[in-house]
């Protein structure tokens, strides 16, 4: 887990500095006239670190959100069924 969070600060550091630097050419490069002859390509040899990719499962609980006026929607909704009552007719009787 320590690798994985290093990689990806790695990754925002160099974005980061990516993003940092504004750069604008301010004259245009002119290649030299040259004349080569002989000469070898340097050769590589390159060694790459393994990777293991692996697979969890996580159970991630829900939330449920209702804003307020969804809360007084629903409080409506519970009295729309129920019929009113007079409390003072009922004293009458």
């Amino acid at each position: 887990m320590k690798v994985v969070i290093g990689i990806i600060v790695a990754v925002l550091v160099v974005l980061g500095l990516f993003f940092f630097f504004d750069v604008d050419q301010t004259q245009e490069a002119e290649m030299p006239e040259v004349e080569v002859t002989g000469g070898q390509a340097p050769e590589f040899d390159v060694e790459a670190g393994d990777v293991e990719v692996g697979e969890t499962t996580v159970t991630v609980p829900t939330i449920d959100v209702e804003s307020p006026e969804e809360e007084a929607a629903e409080g409506e909704d519970n009295t729309a069924g129920e019929p009113e009552v007079d409390e003072e007719a009922e004293e009458n009787n």
